[in-house]
């Protein structure tokens, strides 16, 4: 049996996830609510049927709302929406994503603009509109979710790459700018995850050797790994670690 750390400071804080509905964030709205925290999240698709899975599983419900997070506009109203329903947000975890493949030749100024609003855009506005009400109750946390492909130097994708190393640039500024208001930001870059998602589209006993090989611990990961690192990072227990990246591989990449 598997014994998962608990940390008592989540119980009961406001917690606000992007794309908590589905992949690694559906996992960490149930790691968070499993803490005690009141969740919040947006997610793109309709996301009813898991927020009965929490509610049955947990007794209570995530406040959830269905928004695109590359229209500000609506992100900034959703975040608001959250602090109505459980008090100001003070752990923030930007986590949505698209990395959809694509070749350097093929990209349009659209679809570049389109990727950088998902992958980084969204994370700085998330970050700008949650800073006030950090202020106000005394500190926050945030957790910027980024990914080990940029510093593998991964082709196949280079505006997602070109968002994760932004990603941490981004991180590292905010954490020096709020660090006196007791506001902490950490980015954590995740390995090959096997999510369904990835197992459906990317997976094959060729490729999953492969990059298994590459990690020092020969083990696959799996969203529990991602979950147990993100409570760490958004708990007391981690109280004067900020503008950091933490990459959870296996090994594959070193920081620093």
């Amino acid at each position: 049996m598997t014994t998962h750390a608990t940390f008592p400071d989540l119980r009961g804080r406001s917690v606000f996830i992007t794309g908590g509905g589905a992949g690694i964030g559906a996992f960490l709205t149930d790691g968070f609510m499993a803490q005690g925290a009141k969740v919040s999240f947006v997610q793109r698709s309709d996301a009813s049927a898991f927020c009965d899975e929490m509610e049955a599983k947990h007794g209570r419900r995530p406040f959830d709302q269905t928004c695109d997070i590359s229209d500000i506009p609506a992100l900034k109203r959703c975040l608001a929406a959250a602090a109505d329903a459980h008090g100001p947000v003070t752990v923030l975890i930007n986590n949505a994503a698209n990395d959809a493949r694509h070749s350097a030749e093929e990209v349009t100024e659209e679809f570049w603009d389109q990727s950088q609003a998902i992958n980084l855009k969204s994370y700085f506005f998330a970050c700008q509109a949650v800073i006030a009400g950090m202020r106000a109750a005394g500190g926050g946390a945030i957790v910027n979710m980024s990914s080990i492909s940029y510093m593998m130097g991964n082709a196949g994708y280079p505006s997602y790459t070109t968002a994760n190393a932004g990603i941490n640039g981004m991180t590292r500024s905010l954490a020096r700018e709020f660090g006196p208001d007791k506001i902490r930001l950490n980015a954590l870059a995740p390995g090959w995850v096997l999510t369904d998602k990835q197992i459906e589209k990317w997976v094959t006993p060729e490729a999953l050797a492969a990059h298994i090989d590459r990690q020092c611990l020969k083990d696959t990961l799996k969203p529990q790994d991602i979950v147990d690192s993100v409570l760490f990072l958004s708990s007391t227990s981690s109280r004067m670690m900020t503008g950091q990246l933490i990459a959870v591989d296996g090994g594959v990449v070193v920081t620093g």
